[in-house]
């Protein structure tokens, strides 16, 4: 019989019928200490339930059209350009993620019981995190570019091209498959805790399964304790670090020149609410973690965590899903003005979202060239 794990970020508890209906679809850990109570909090739990598919369907439409048309556009309708490769890649993994959230939907509709089989268990989680990891590094990499460009003009203009760019998306891709490959490993099915014809999708880190032996008791609290401080310093605290010392970087010098900085402001606006949205969709997924993890450390159930950790899982879990359908919507709103959004196509709207800045290192006769010649709207940094 599988042990009782409470919930926690893209976790799933496979627990009580409470916790089951209040969890998210992961499971991080198993453990044999019944923390809440099968009755507590029915009404709230059945709520936060009923939020979590709203959310997930809302995700899994408007991420698969938002995120299919920027491939469309940015693939095959527009000037392949550095800003189009970055775009491109962010929307791929944005779609990845949205086109396996039906089998979260039938999850969380189905009270926690997972029919796809153990494959589509951890194939669907690694494609999660997947997109976490490869989401954040993307931007970092916009982020270190666009800072290279300001600060280093002369350099980019000659080293900036779309085929290194497609490297380095590659190696993003690379990076992103090694670290989300640990929960393909960990990624197991089994019977709930209170009725063994409900399968739950989890993480068992008693791999191989033994729930009774001291040291591998020790060897699973190791395992969960690695996985969520690697994932919080690896795929939260490193990336934004550089995010906002690229972004400070880029503020003081354009604060120095307002010829650079009337030429970058739209895509420097775009880029930095992509970045936003990302920072307050995923901060309470992994402060969620953090405290999910401390709570398990603790020799004794502290109702205090009990009730953090059930109500703010699936609210936390929620926000991370919505923020794979959030960049085509900001695509739209921030990329012109709104009178101008409603009589031009898609295309166009994304075309003005995707334009590159002018590059400080041409010439002012060159500026001013451009800047009667529309068609140099999209040239190459």
């Amino acid at each position: 019989m599988m042990e009782l794990m409470t919930t926690s970020p893209f976790y799933h508890p496979n627990s009580t019928d409470e916790t089951e209906s209040n969890g998210s679809w992961y499971g991080d850990y198993d453990y044999r200490d019944d923390h809440f109570s099968k009755n507590d909090h029915t009404e709230l739990t059945r709520s936060l339930n009923i939020m979590s598919l709203i959310v997930y369907s809302l995700a899994f439409v408007l991420g698969v059209l938002g995120n299919g048309v920027v491939i469309w556009v940015t693939g095959f309708k527009m000037k392949k350009t550095v800003n189009t490769v970055w775009f491109l890649n962010l929307a791929v993994a944005d779609f990845l993620f949205t086109a396996f959230l039906p089998l979260s939907v039938t999850y969380t509709a189905m009270d926690f019981h997972w029919p796809f089989g153990k494959f589509m268990c951890k194939l669907n989680t690694t494609i999660s995190f997947l997109n976490m990891f490869a989401s954040v590094y993307i931007l970092v990499v916009i982020s270190v570019d666009r800072c290279v460009s300001v600060v280093w003009p002369v350099w980019a203009q000659n080293h900036r091209n779309v085929r290194r760019a497609s490297y380095v998306s590659l190696c993003v891709w690379a990076l992103a498959l090694i670290l989300s490959a640990p929960y393909f490993v960990f990624r197991d099915t089994g019977p709930s805790y209170h009725n063994e014809d409900i399968i739950n999708c989890f993480n068992n880190f008693a791999f191989p399964d033994d729930y009774d032996t001291p040291h591998v008791i020790q060897l699973q609290l190791f395992r969960h304790q690695a996985m969520t401080i690697t994932r919080f310093v690896l795929g939260f605290v490193i990336p934004f670090t550089v995010i906002v010392s690229c972004y400070a970087v880029i503020i003081h010098r354009l604060s120095r020149n307002r010829t650079l900085a009337s030429q970058s402001s739209r895509p420097f606006k775009i880029i930095a609410a992509i970045i936003i949205t990302f920072f307050l969709c995923w901060a309470p997924w992994q402060i969620m973690g953090l405290i999910e993890l401390v709570h398990h450390m603790t020799n004794y159930s502290n109702e205090l965590f009990d009730h953090i950790v059930m109500i703010g899982v699936p609210i936390a879990t929620s926000l991370a899903f919505l923020n794979s359908c959030m960049n085509p919507l900001l695509y739209v709103f921030m990329g012109q003005d709104f009178k101008d959004k409603v009589r031009k196509s898609i295309l166009k709207v994304l075309e003005n979202a995707f334009q590159e800045e002018v590059s400080r290192s041409y010439t002012t006769s060159m500026i001013n060239i451009r800047s009667k010649d529309k068609s140099f709207s999209d040239a190459e940094v």
